[in-house]
């Protein structure tokens, strides 16, 4: 019984979560965004496929999603929380929108330029299938072989 209700229940790997809190002796208030990883990331091969590098990318990227999934990092940005150069953090964004989880990407990147005719920073969309959630978002569930 247990075994049936587990296999109706969709799978989660991964969800980014944000905690406000308050100080009542201030009034300042304190919001930190945690990236929680699901024993199922491990288990379903998406960790082992992924690879460290865009698994740190993709981490890093996710860490500005906002509520639609959107992040909006600079490359410096990037580079600082990958601890790398600036060519080599475009390299690994590259790699990462190059990736495919289950034939699908598992990030979207879309560089635009503005009125002015001058880039702007690239807007990177974490896509469900990538697992990574933030607040209610649900992730896609994930077809097993």
């Amino acid at each position: 019984m247990a075994e049936e209700n587990q296999a109706e229940q969709p799978e989660h790997l991964i969800s980014v979560e944000s905690q406000t809190e308050h100080s009542l002796t201030s009034g300042e208030k304190d919001t930190r965004i945690f990236v929680k990883m699901y024993k199922s990331a491990v288990t379903s091969g998406l960790i082992a496929d992924i690879g460290p590098e865009n698994w740190q990318t993709l981490c890093v990227i996710a860490s500005y999603m906002d509520e639609q999934g959107e992040c909006f990092p600079t490359q410096s940005q990037i580079a600082k929380g990958l601890g790398i150069s600036r060519p080599a953090a475009n390299r690994r964004v590259r790699k990462l929108a190059e990736y495919r989880w289950q034939g699908r990407p598992v990030i979207e990147t879309i560089r635009k330029r503005s009125p002015t005719g001058q880039w702007e920073n690239t807007r990177y969309t974490i896509l469900p299938i990538s697992q990574l959630r933030i607040f209610e978002a649900e992730p896609e569930d994930i077809v097993r072989d």
